[in-house]
């Protein structure tokens, strides 16, 4: 920066002096460098071996199906109405109080009727429900 002579008529001359702030972002970045290989390691640790297993597969989910026609199934198995399946899922639910049910409904299927399905396993008192989809 060159300094001109200030003469008396012209305003004063406000220009930013920026040398300081570059020392404070060069000061900042030797900082982050010198701290970021410090973040990235861990503990190394060395994990128990033990034998592979299986999942258990006995409890499987409720599978309930609502077609496009709004027809509704409980395992493959038709149910006649709401009331019904409200009675099944309660049955299901004695049996197995952590019972899990996965929902399949078609895509074309009203929307409203879905809702009532939902409605009806909640009122039947399932907490554990999936929405089961395809991949794209």
């Amino acid at each position: 920066m060159a300094f001109k002579p200030q003469s008396e008529d012209e305003g004063a001359l406000s220009e930013i002096n920026v040398t300081p702030l570059v020392d404070v972002m060069l000061v900042l970045v030797i900082i982050l460098l010198v701290t970021a290989p410090l973040l990235t390691q861990s503990v190394h640790v060395t994990l128990p071996k033990t034998a592979e297993t299986t999942a258990d597969t006995k409890e499987q989910p409720l599978q309930l199906g609502v077609d496009a026609q709004g027809v509704i199934s409980l395992n493959k198995l038709p149910i006649a109405d709401l009331a019904a399946l409200e009675a099944a899922l309660k049955a299901e639910l004695v049996k197995n109080p952590e019972i899990a049910l996965h929902l399949y409904a078609d895509q074309n299927v009203v929307y409203s009727k879905v809702a009532e399905v939902m409605a009806t396993v909640q009122h039947a008192g399932l907490t554990k429900i999936a929405f089961v989809t395809e991949k794209q």
